[in-house]
C-alpha cells in the first residue's frame, strides 16, 4: 500500500501548491497577521488561557494548539503567508493518507486510493485548505484519524496525544472518542479490547479541553449566525434542515460553490419547507444507510459515522451555532462520498475488471481536481473572494456588506450607501450590520437615516455591541456628551475590550 499513500499525498499536495502566492484572507487578518500570539512559539504558549479570537471581538472560542501551529509557520517564515498555505498543503496530504490507511483494512488497494483521491480533490475542501485558518479543521481531521489508527495499533500515549490535539485544535475534536469506539464497533468480535487506562485517559484529556472551553472559550448566546437571532426552536430547525440538505448536495454534486451561505444563498425560512422535510430524510437517511452497511460495506459506516458526528456540532440542530453552513466544515463529511466512490471502485473491479474501474476513477477524479483548481483563486486575496461571492452569488447580503465596507474605505460614499441599502433590503435582520450601516450614515452626516437602524438594533440583545456604538456616535453628533459618555462606560464594562474603541473618541 505505500505507492497508494505517496500517491494520494502528492495528489492532494500538489492541487494546493498555487495558493502559497495567496496572501491573508479575511479571518486570517485577525486571526493571524494581527495577533501577538501568532507571532511566536513563546506568546502562543503563554496565550493557552486566551480565547481562539482576540478579546476585543468578543468573538471567543478555543483553539490553541491551532494557535501554535501559525507560531511556528511565522517563526519559520518570518510571517509569510506563503509558508501557512504550503503547511495547509502539506496537513491536508497528511489527512488524506491517514483516512486511506485506516480504509484500507475494509477495502483493496485500488477501493483505498480511489477514495484518497476523492478526499484529496473534493472541491468542498477549498475553503479548509486554501484558507490559512482553514488550519483548524485539517489539526482536528488529523488529530481524530490518527487517534483511530494509533489506537487500533494499541498505541495508547500516541492515541491519547492525537485525540488531544483534536480537541485543542477545534471544538468538534470532542467526537475523537466517539469515533474510536465506532471503529471498535466494526472490529472482528475476537480481536483484543481496548486497554481501561486508555479509555480513563481518554476521557481525562475530554474533561480537560471542556472545562478549558467553558473557561475561556464559552460566548454565550451572542455566538450565533445573525439569521437565529430571536428565533426559537422552530425557527432554527426551519432554517437547519434545508442546511443539511444543501450540504449533503455539496458532498455528493458540488457545483455551485459559496464563500457565505448566509441569506439568501440558503433562503432565511420561517416555517417548514420542501427542503427541510428532504434534510430531515437525510438525517434520519445517513445512519440507517450506515446499519445497513455495517456487515456489507464497513468502510461506509465508518465514514459515514465520521461524517455524521462531525457536522452535528455545527448543524444548528440541537443550538444555534456561529455559522449556518461553511464549507469548511464539510472537510471531515467528505470521507463519505470518498468512501462511497471506493467502495464503488471495488465492486467494479470485481464485476466489470481492472480496467473499467481506473477509467471511472480517473473521470471522477479530473472532475473533482478540476472543479477545485478552477475554485482555488476565489481564496487569493480579500477582493478576489469579494468579487467572487458577488459574481457567484449576487443574493448573499454579506456580500452587498463587505462591499460597501470596501466602498466606505475608499470615501465612495454613494456606492456604499447603495451596498448597504441592498443588503437591507436582502437581509434586514442582522443587528451588527444594522449597526454598522447605522455609524456609516452618521459618519456622513445622515443621522436621520441612522435613527431607524439603530432602533431595529435596540428591539434584541443580539449585536449590543455595535448598536451601543452607533448610539454613542449618535449622541456626540447630537453634542449631547453626557449621554454619549454614558453609553461608553456602560459597553465598557459590558464588553471586554470595548473600553479601547471608546476611548479613541475621548482624546
Amino acid at each position: 500500500m505505500k505507492r497508494e499513500f505517496w500517491l494520494v499525498f502528492v495528489a492532494a499536495v500538489a492541487l494546493y501548491l498555487p495558493t502559497v502566492r495567496y496572501g491573508f484572507v479575511q479571518d486570517d487578518r485577525a486571526i493571524i497577521a494581527s495577533n501577538p500570539a501568532a507571532h511566536s512559539i513563546g506568546a502562543a504558549l503563554r496565550a493557552f488561557d486566551d480565547p481562539y479570537w482576540p478579546r476585543e471581538t468578543g468573538a471567543g472560542l478555543y483553539r490553541p494548539v491551532t494557535i501554535l501551529s501559525y507560531a511556528v509557520d511565522w517563526t519559520i517564515s518570518g510571517g509569510r503567508p506563503g509558508w501557512g498555505h504550503f503547511m495547509n498543503a502539506l496537513w491536508h496530504g497528511l489527512a488524506t493518507v491517514l483516512l486511506v490507511m485506516l480504509l484500507a483494512r475494509w477495502l483493496p488497494p485500488l477501493g483505498a486510493a480511489a477514495a484518497g483521491l476523492v478526499f484529496a480533490w473534493h472541491p468542498a475542501h477549498v475553503e479548509a485548505v486554501a484558507s490559512l485558518v482553514g488550519r483548524a479543521e485539517l489539526l482536528v481531521a488529523v488529530g481524530i484519524l490518527g487517534a483511530v489508527l494509533a489506537a487500533r495499533r494499541r498505541q495508547w500515549a500516541v492515541a491519547v496525544l492525537c485525540a488531544a490535539v483534536a480537541m485543542f485544535s477545534k471544538e468538534h475534536g470532542v467526537i475523537v472518542g466517539v469515533v474510536i469506539l465506532l471503529d471498535r464497533w466494526l472490529q472482528r468480535s475476537d480481536e483484543r479490547p481496548y486497554a481501561t487506562g486508555f479509555w480513563i485517559a481518554l476521557a481525562l484529556v475530554m474533561i480537560g479541553f471542556l472545562a478549558a472551553w467553558l473557561a475561556v472559550g464559552w460566548v454565550g448566546e451572542s455566538d450565533q449566525a445573525a439569521v437565529f437571532y430571536d428565533r426559537g426552536t422552530w425557527g432554527r430547525l426551519a432554517i437547519a434542515l434545508p442546511a443539511v440538505l444543501r450540504a449533503a448536495s455539496l458532498l455528493v454534486w458540488p457545483a455551485s460553490l459559496s464563500v457565505d451561505y448566509n441569506p439568501q444563498v440558503l433562503p432565511a425560512r420561517t416555517g417548514m419547507s420542501i427542503g427541510a422535510m428532504l434534510g430531515i430524510v437525510v438525517l434520519i437517511g445517513v445512519p440507517v444507510v450506515a446499519l445497513w452497511c455495517r456487515r456489507r460495506a464497513p468502510a461506509i459506516t465508518f465514514a459515514a459515522g465520521i461524517a455524521a458526528l462531525s457536522y452535528l456540532p455545527t448543524a444548528n440542530l440541537f443550538f444555534s451555532a456561529g455559522v449556518v453552513l461553511a464549507e469548511r466544515n464539510l472537510y471531515l463529511p467528505v470521507a463519505l462520498p470518498a468512501a462511497l466512490v471506493g467502495w464503488a471502485t471495488t465492486w467494479v473491479v470485481a464485476r466489470r475488471g481492472l480496467r473499467p474501474a481506473a477509467v471511472a476513477v480517473a473521470i471522477v477524479g479530473i472532475v473533482c481536481g478540476w472543479r477545485s483548481f478552477a475554485r482555488l483563486p476565489a481564496w487569493r486575496d480579500n477582493r478576489s473572494q469579494l468579487v467572487t461571492l458577488l459574481a457567484d452569488h449576487p443574493e448573499s447580503y454579506r456580500a452587498h456588506a463587505s462591499a460597501a465596507a470596501v466602498f466606505a474605505g475608499t470615501r465612495d460614499t454613494a456606492a456604499a450607501r447603495r451596498e448597504y441599502q441592498i443588503a437591507d433590503s436582502i437581509f434586514p435582520d442582522d443587528r451588527y450590520l444594522n449597526g454598522a450601516n447605522a455609524i456609516f450614515l452618521i459618519g456622513i452626516g445622515d443621522t436621520a437615516a441612522a435613527v431607524p437602524l439603530i432602533d431595529r438594533g435596540r428591539r434584541s440583545h443580539a449585536g449590543e455591541r455595535m448598536t451601543l456604538r452607533a448610539m454613542f456616535l449618535l449622541e456626540l453628533a447630537r453634542r449631547h456628551a453626557a449621554n454619549a459618555t454614558a453609553i461608553a462606560d456602560s459597553a465598557s464594562k459590558r464588553f471586554a475590550g470595548e473600553q479601547k474603541w471608546y476611548l479613541q473618541f475621548r482624546q
